[in-house]
């Protein structure tokens, strides 16, 4: 044990010898280095990302969803259930942060797939509240007419008046 203990101590000020010997000029140009792998992992995962949408959803089937709220009153949107072809495709439960997003005009994608050219059945229900507690259940259907090419649909949420409203963009 202390035979251990003598090697792991020599072991030590040998480390301590060597690190004198690296400059802070060395320490710095390395630190550089490694800033500027970072970056580029950072941008390399950012195209693939890219090409993986593209893979995946190629933009002849390309259907996208979005949720906004109408900034008509103050409203706290809970959660949103999507259904596209009679399936759930998307169900998602709100943080405070979200809300506050939505409510200063932000757009949240809430559902990225792909479906052939056709008519698909588009069903949305969402529950919120009022700042006072009141509840809000709301539930609407569109028919999304999808072409060649890429659809992109709104899905506008008014908490006050319980209505879901659709755009095409």
């Amino acid at each position: 044990m202390f035979r251990i203990l003598q090697i792991a101590l020599l072991l030590l000020l040998a480390a301590a010898v060597n690190a004198q010997n690296v400059s802070r000029d060395d320490i710095r140009g390395l630190d550089e280095q490694i800033q500027d792998v970072k970056k580029d992992v950072i941008d390399l995962t950012a195209t693939l990302a890219q090409l993986e949408e593209k893979l995946l959803f190629p933009s002849n089937t390309q259907v996208a969803l979005f949720v906004s709220v109408a900034d008509e009153k103050p409203f706290e949107l809970e959660s949103v259930e999507v259904t596209l072809n009679g399936e759930i495709v998307a169900h998602h439960l709100y943080t405070y942060r979200e809300i506050e997003s939505l409510q200063k005009g932000g757009v949240q994608k809430i559902y990225t797939g792909n479906v052939q050219a056709g008519g698909h059945p588009l069903q949305v229900r969402f529950i919120g509240k009022t700042p006072s507690g009141k509840e809000y259940r709301a539930n609407a259907s569109y028919q999304i007419d999808k072409a060649v090419g890429p659809k992109f649909v709104e899905i506008r949420i008014s908490g006050t008046e319980s209505e879901i409203n659709f755009k095409d963009w």
